[in-house]
């Protein structure tokens, strides 16, 4: 009885099962909301500017979403296109992604979400050191604090998210690609955690989703040494599922996680989703408790039309259609 009231709680802090942003934030909301949000403003996308746009900083859309339609409706990108500062991680960044990901929390109609670059060579060069330099150190742990919150909240998103990475992925710009549950990279890729050559450890999330992927050993090399790996060798290592060859318009990486996209697209979204929760939540546990939460997920499903018309479909010999209820 223990262990199915601990698994219950864990299950409805899932509950999340749907969302729970701004986790981190919210822990913490007598100490850092107020600073967090002066560190990260929110930006409204309503303008209709140019992502390249020279106007206002505060103007600019340096993040922004772009919804697929046709045969890929529910499929979503988020853009990012810093384009100056090669997608490091600045204010209006961070701030404009936190924006971003939070309206994604809620939006049953999307059922995958792909985090690719509009620069070209570069998924995320990781830490804007030029305006880093200019806080002061409690600026600097408000900072990072928020920056692990995004990165949570990426994590937390309730549909499949997938990272395509065409380029240069450092630093925290790695530790974005870890948050999504799947990654892609072309051949030519350059992935790091290199914040010990610049007297730092990984501190939005590195430490902690690289060795749950590849394993500690492999991990501790990779963070000690601040090696930069390929996207072959990642693709050995188990930090990327797919890996292929660059082509001429740089984006083949994107390529492979449109493809990856669509074999998910057709399938039942909330039979999806619950499957995410059962594996992220059962992997914090004991097997015993997280076959518990197995049980629960599975149970949430039973009473779905989605599931009927699975098992009609599988009956009449034809494609199922799914709606997400």
């Amino acid at each position: 009885m223990l262990i199915m009231s601990v698994v219950r709680r864990a299950v409805m802090r899932t509950g999340r099962i749907v969302v729970q942003p701004c986790v981190e934030v919210r822990a913490a909301r007598g100490v850092f909301a107020g600073p967090i949000k002066r560190l990260f403003p929110l930006v409204s996308f309503t303008q209709t500017r140019s992502w390249c746009s020279d106007g206002p900083v505060v103007d600019r859309a340096e993040a922004r979403l772009n919804r697929l339609d046709g045969e890929d409706k529910g499929i979503v990108e988020v853009l990012m296109c810093r384009e100056r500062a090669r997608n490091s991680l600045g204010r209006v960044f961070v701030g404009q992604m936190r924006e971003l990901v939070s309206s994604l929390h809620h939006d049953g109609a999307v059922r995958v979400v792909v985090f690719r670059s509009l620069i070209p060579g570069v998924f995320c060069a990781g830490a804007d050191l030029k305006e880093r330099a200019q806080m002061s150190n409690p600026e600097a742990e408000l900072f990072v604090h928020g920056l692990r919150s995004l990165m949570n909240d990426i994590a937390a998103l309730p549909m499949p998210t997938i990272a395509a990475v065409d380029g240069f992925a450092l630093g925290g710009g790695l530790e974005l690609a870890l948050a999504c549950d799947l990654r892609t990279a072309a051949h030519s890729a350059q992935m790091g955690l290199i914040e010990t050559t610049r007297g730092l450890l990984p501190g939005a999330g590195g430490s902690q989703r690289l060795p749950r992927m590849v394993g500690f050993a492999i991990a501790k090399e990779l963070i000690f040494t601040g090696r930069r790996v390929g996207g072959e060798r990642a693709a050995e290592l188990g930090l990327v599922n797919r890996s292929v060859p660059q082509n001429q318009t740089g984006d083949a990486a994107h390529k492979e996680a449109l493809s990856l996209a669509r074999e998910i697209l057709p399938q039942a979204p909330i039979a999806v989703r619950m499957a995410k929760v059962a594996m992220n939540r059962g992997s914090e546990v004991d097997i015993s408790s997280g076959m518990a939460i197995e049980g629960m997920c599975y149970a949430r499903l039973i009473p779905t039309w989605d599931r009927q018309e699975g098992m009609a479909a599988f009956i009449e010999k034809r494609p199922p259609r799914y709606t997400g209820e």
